[in-house]
């Protein structure tokens, strides 16, 4: 009997040791697969996040859902805050990691849906925006957005951390207005576009983001021409009777 226990002992150890080399072998083929350098193609694939890289490891481009998107990058910090904030879509990075650009999309029933493109300027934020921005009642802006960007945005960043510290809104308010006036925040300049109200609008504006010069052409067909001071008061306007009325 011992004898024959032995023997059975001897098969179930020659099976158990042949699956594992199965499960080895059949593995690294799977993972040869994924490593070749051959291209490989796949009718459908579904997947949460998709890292391109250079052949050196260096993080280009993200292609990730809302919950894997990349918080976003600059002078190597990362912003972890922002994790699972950010809309789904494609974001880009230049060589030394800092994010460039993106590409992305959102929607919700009860909130509207934005599409964006933008284009950063080197170390800050956006400069050019292809936006489109709609409202739960269907309202939209669909057109371009171009910024001023006037401070780093990691300098920026750390200012208004310091800023929202302070006691009281007022003093918040105040610190901003400053950074206003010394011309270090983010300032819109140039707005085309169709617009909530459905006019077709251009607006130029200056370098605190107020706006000059504002030409439409409103849904009923009417142009107009409007120059601003930097109040926002009309001080010219065409056709004439385009004026408010006093």
């Amino acid at each position: 009997m011992n004898d024959k226990y032995r023997e059975l002992e001897k098969k179930v150890f020659r099976m158990q040791a042949f699956c594992v080399i199965m499960v080895l072998v059949g593995g690294s083929i799977f993972l040869m697969g994924f490593s070749s350098d051959k291209k490989q193609k796949f009718k459908e694939i579904d997947v949460e996040r998709i890292n391109v890289v250079e052949k050196n490891g260096k993080l280009k481009m993200v292609i990730a859902n809302k919950e894997r998107q990349h918080p976003g990058a600059m002078d190597g910090k990362y912003y972890k805050e922002r994790e699972g904030q950010r809309a789904a879509g494609m974001i880009f990075f230049s060589e030394k990691g800092d994010e460039i650009g993106g590409l992305i999309f959102d929607g919700d029933t009860d909130k509207g849906q934005y599409g964006t493109l933008t284009f950063d300027k080197f170390r800050g934020d956006q400069t050019i925006q292809f936006l489109h921005g709609e409202d739960a009642e269907g309202n939209y802006f669909s057109g371009l957005k171009m910024n001023d960007q006037n401070m780093p945005l990691t300098d920026f960043i750390s200012k208004y951390e310091e800023i929202k510290k302070l006691p009281t809104k007022e003093e918040q308010e105040a610190a901003f207005q400053e950074m206003r006036d010394k011309g270090q925040m983010a300032a819109s300049r140039l707005m085309i576009g169709r617009n909530y109200d459905k006019s077709a609008i251009i607006k130029l504006k200056d370098a605190k983001g107020k706006s000059r010069i504002e030409i439409s052409v409103e849904a009923n067909g009417t142009p107009k021409l409007n120059f601003l001071d930097e109040t926002g008061k009309v001080i010219y306007s065409l056709p004439d009777d385009a004026k408010p009325k006093k």
